[in-house]
């Protein structure tokens, strides 16, 4: 068991907010695995501390790990750091900027013409 299998599974888990799986939006802190203890310890947060889909990710998360029939499951939930949108990966913070700057350009007012 390694800690790429984990995450490549936890991708599979979408935000229904957001439409984007919990590893590339950076909600999973880490991972540790015991291989001897047959354990797996897996420190993650939400986007906001009131994030209403808030059971729903933790039990996709805890299901998804139970899966990889560990001995042990521990999963803890932080806000410490709280996340941010610095923490998504580099490839959806570029596709996140190129769509908002799409959106700012649509938002500005065109230029009125001189008299």
């Amino acid at each position: 068991m390694t800690k790429e299998k984990i995450l490549q599974s936890l991708k599979k888990i979408v935000d229904p907010e957001l439409g984007i799986n919990i590893v590339d939006l950076g909600l999973i802190y880490k991972i540790d695995i015991d291989q001897k203890k047959k354990t797996v310890k897996v420190v993650m947060t939400l986007t906001t501390p009131f994030c209403p889909f808030n059971n729903y990710l933790i039990e996709q998360v805890k299901d998804t790990l139970n899966n990889f029939k560990f001995g042990k499951v521990n999963l803890q939930l932080t806000f410490d750091p709280p996340w941010d949108p610095e923490m998504m990966n580099s490839e959806l913070k570029k596709k996140i900027k190129v769509n908002q700057s799409k959106i700012h350009e649509s938002f500005k007012k065109p230029k009125r013409k001189k008299r």
